[in-house]
This record gives C-alpha cells, sequence and structure tokens, in this order.
C-alpha cells in the first residue's frame, strides 16, 4: 500500500481524536481559544520532530527561499481564516447550511491544485472526488435535519457564502501546504514536509497570538490555564499534521484530502458504536458514498 494512504488514514485518526479532545475545552474557552491551542501546543511537538529527523539523519536543515515563505505565510493564513470563518458561521441562525457547503473544499483543492501545481487528475478521480463530496453533503444534510430544497434555496445566502469561503481558504491551504514543501526542493520528503509543518505552526502561533493579546487577552489566559487538555490537543493535531503535511508532499494535495473524509467513517463508528447515537437512511448513504468514493480514488487514481 502507498505510503501516503497510510500517512493519510493515520492523520484523519488523529484529527478526530483532536477534535474530540478540543470538544472539552468548549465549556472552558470559546471556539477561537480551543482553535489556538491547536496552534501554539502542537508547535513544540512539531519542532521536536524535526529537530529529531535532522539530528538522527545527520541531515542539514533545508534552506527557505521567497517562495517557499510565500507559500507557507499563505497557507497558514488561509488555514486561520478558513477557521474563522467556519466559526463564526455558528452565530447564524441557518448555520447548518453554511457549514455543509463548507465541505466543497475537497474539489476546490482540486481546482487551486490544477491552477496553482498544474496538479492533474484521471477522470476516474475525479469522478471519485465527486462520489465522496456527495456523501459528505449527504451526511451533512441528515445531521442537520436539514432538506434538500432547503441547501439549494440558500445559495446566495451569507452563510452559504461563508461556508464555501471557508472550503476555498482550507483548499488554498492545503495546496500552499504542498507547494511550500516541493519548492524547498528537499530529496528528504520527511523533512521538507517537516521544516513546512514547523513554519506554518510559527506562522499562525505568532499571528494569533498578538490578534488574541489585543483583542481577547483572556483567551491567552484561558489556553494557559487548560494546558493540561490543552496539551493533549497540541500533541494530536502535531501527530495528524505530520500525517497530512508528509502526504501532500508526495502525493496530489485534492487526493490527500478526498482521502481524509474517512475521518467521517471514524466519526460515525465512534457515534454509532460507541455512544450509541442513532442513525438514520441518508446517513448510513452518505457513508457508503463516502467509502466508495475513497475505493474508487485508491484504485483508479
Amino acid at each position: 500500500m502507498p505510503l501516503w494512504i497510510v500517512l493519510t488514514v493515520a492523520a484523519a485518526f488523529l484529527q478526530n481524536l483532536r477534535s474530540t479532545l478540543q470538544k472539552q475545552l468548549t465549556g472552558q474557552m470559546p471556539a477561537i481559544g480551543a482553535t489556538y491551542v491547536r496552534f501554539a501546543y502542537g508547535l513544540p511537538v512539531a519542532a521536536l520532530y524535526l529537530w529529531g529527523l535532522a539530528a538522527f539523519g545527520d541531515a542539514a536543515m533545508p534552506a527557505p527561499n521567497g517562495a517557499f515563505l510565500a507559500y507557507a505565510t499563505i497557507g497558514g493564513v488561509a488555514q486561520i481564516w478558513g477557521t474563522v470563518l467556519l466559526v463564526a458561521l455558528f452565530a447564524y441562525r441557518n448555520f447548518a447550511v453554511g457549514t455543509t457547503y463548507s465541505k466543497t473544499e475537497t474539489i476546490q483543492t482540486a481546482l487551486f491544485g490544477i491552477v496553482v501545481l498544474g496538479d492533474h487528475l484521471s477522470l476516474g478521480a475525479f469522478a471519485a472526488i465527486l462520489i465522496s463530496l456527495a456523501g459528505v453533503v449527504a451526511i451533512s444534510i441528515a445531521q442537520s435535519h436539514l432538506t434538500l430544497a432547503t441547501f439549494w434555496r440558500s445559495l446566495g445566502e451569507r452563510p452559504t457564502l461563508m461556508g464555501i469561503g471557508s472550503g476555498a481558504c482550507y483548499g488554498v491551504a492545503a495546496v500552499c501546504y504542498r507547494a511550500a514543501s516541493l519548492s524547498l526542493e528537499e530529496p528528504d520528503f520527511l523533512l521538507a514536509a517537516a521544516y513546512t509543518l514547523v513554519t506554518v505552526l510559527l506562522i499562525q502561533t505568532v499571528a494569533m497570538t498578538a490578534w488574541l493579546g489585543l483583542r481577547h487577552p483572556g483567551e491567552l489566559t484561558a489556553s494557559l490555564r487548560t494546558w493540561r487538555v490543552s496539551s493533549l490537543v497540541g500533541l494530536a493535531g502535531a501527530l495528524a499534521s505530520m500525517g497530512w503535511f508528509t502526504a501532500m508532499t508526495i502525493q496530489n494535495a485534492a487526493y490527500v484530502r478526498a482521502l481524509g473524509q474517512i475521518e467521517l467513517v471514524f466519526t460515525f463508528i465512534s457515534s454509532r458504536f460507541l455512544f450509541r447515537e442513532k442513525t438514520n437512511a441518508l446517513e448510513l448513504t452518505g457513508i457508503a458514498l463516502v467509502i466508495g468514493g475513497i475505493l474508487l480514488l485508491i484504485f483508479v487514481r
């Protein structure tokens, strides 16, 4: 089995774990604070990983260039804005519509990859991405108790545009991270991915620390007060990011993000068998479409 597939599945599992841990923080701080600890507490873990690769591999650190810094900065800021837009959606009564549209991230990643990097998708891979996207939308509609009519009528409304914008930001981030790693022209893909990850986390941590310090200083205090859970969030997030960044360094970002939707399968399994939550026919159909799209992507990419 190709390494990028193993890394992506592992990253999706760890991301699901990180999300579960972050939910424990929502009762102690707003969502923006829970997002911040993911970067701030993840940075030391990623830095230690990078140091270990360089020290034990007896390798020199990659030399950053202008293109690398530009891609890393754009990607890091885009990810922050994607999160801000997603969090802001919850202030709207029909936020579920916007969050559903944010799931278009995978198809937007594919389009950005074609434009920025000249990545090409086979017809089968494009069909697989569309099938899994349909599954994700079906799951979101089922869990949010939306109707298809409501979903389509919402086009042009602010929550919809915010959701699409959030998906676009995440798509830009994924493509920029791949572009940043490739611009280093580093033969050791592990080292290139780790260096990119540390740089991005540093940019995000500095930017969010400055912003929270000016606008929400209480969030910084809360992030220190909740250090036990926050450190676990940072650890799980950093480990997940190691998988994402490495997979996107060696494979098309659209393929990685599409396969990464297996996270929804992990979420479904935990909610169904651990928490005994009920599922409906549309949700089961969505899971089947996601799994079918993933299998098609693996075999026909």
